[in-house]
């Protein structure tokens, strides 16, 4: 039974499950790209892993030593790559079932702050205060290249894996073939400079149509991947914290969803720019962190705690 996902869908999602692991904020999660696994770090050094078809936490991985920080499942269950906190800017590499480091891919001299892995093959990149973007292959510790930007990058891999995008001192997105990314980006696309906040985050949409930029400001960005013009821009959420608030598509690319700094999931449709709904899970912090499952109809949105959320709409007219 397959229920299509419809605003009256989305506004009857109510929390089902929360888990209170973590003693400090949530600062990232990624879904395993079978849907069935949500893996987080938080400020407390733990790795949290949740079996979604359960709505149970599985394991608990600790990183005192080097922090943690962006946090994704490499292409199996097993493994992730994740950020330091601590000690230096080195990206690790970690088996989850026996909690040992694989690789370390140093090169970064400052912050890390994006990462994202390839949705076709074992490579991955890194954007760094630095001002470099690097590309890396998860079989070899040495920098596959590196990309010397004007300003602070955060990146994104296309649907496809065939191109990335690279946002660029929070006014400018460069498409690089992977290809051929040692030539420079093939089309840049200038937007406005954001005045109050920074581009914390890009994204694609499923169907490879749009980018979402977040922010650390109270703005998200929706613009067109293939021209660059801006189509919608979400407001209404609140970011007083100036931190890194994730916002993230549904699977089909027609919602638009973010924390927000009162402890609640904002909606919108990705199309009209209107807002659906704002959703009430009772966080007790600012939502960093929200996410859509890929394969599974649940959206999970972390403060300190963990949520998992499921629709209560069993109307067979949604159906």
């Amino acid at each position: 039974m397959k229920i299509k996902l419809v605003d009256q869908v989305v506004r009857s999602f109510k929390v089902a499950k929360v888990f209170r692991e973590n003693t400090d904020k949530i600062n990232a999660i990624d879904f395993s790209p079978n849907g069935e696994h949500l893996i987080s770090c938080s400020e407390d050094d733990q790795i949290v892993i949740y079996d979604c078809e359960k709505g149970t936490q599985t394991r608990t991985v600790n990183s005192k030593k080097y922090g943690v920080d962006l946090i994704h499942f490499t292409h199996g269950n097993n493994t992730a790559i994740h950020s330091s906190t601590k000690v230096d800017d080195t990206i690790r590499y970690l088996s989850l079932h026996d909690n040992k480091y694989l690789r370390y891919f140093p090169g970064h001299t400052k912050k890390v702050i994006s990462l994202c892995i390839s949705p076709v093959e074992d490579t991955f990149l890194s954007g760094s205060l630095d001002k470099t973007l690097r590309l890396w292959d998860l079989r070899s510790p040495n920098c596959q290249g590196v990309m010397h930007l004007p300003g602070r990058p955060v990146a994104a891999y296309d649907p496809d894996g065939l191109i990335f995008a690279a946002g660029v001192n929070s006014e400018s997105i460069k498409l690089y073939d992977l290809r051929s990314f040692d030539k420079g980006p093939f089309v840049t696309f200038k937007l406005n400079p954001e005045k109050e906040c920074d581009w914390t985050g890009l994204k694609f949409s499923r169907d490879g149509k749009t980018i979402l930029i977040s922010t650390n400001g109270s703005i998200i960005r929706l613009v067109d991947a293939f021209h660059g013009t801006p189509l919608q821009t979400f407001t209404g959420h609140l970011n007083n914290k100036g931190i890194p608030i994730e916002s993230s598509f549904s699977p089909d690319s027609q919602f638009i969803f973010s924390g927000s700094t009162d402890g609640r999931v904002h909606v919108w449709n990705a199309d009209t720019g209107y807002k659906i709904c704002v959703l009430n899970g009772d966080h007790p912090g600012p939502v960093q962190c929200v996410q859509f499952n890929p394969k599974y109809m649940m959206l999970s949105s972390a403060c300190t705690n963990m949520a998992f959320w499921l629709p209560t709409i069993d109307d067979p007219a949604f159906i």
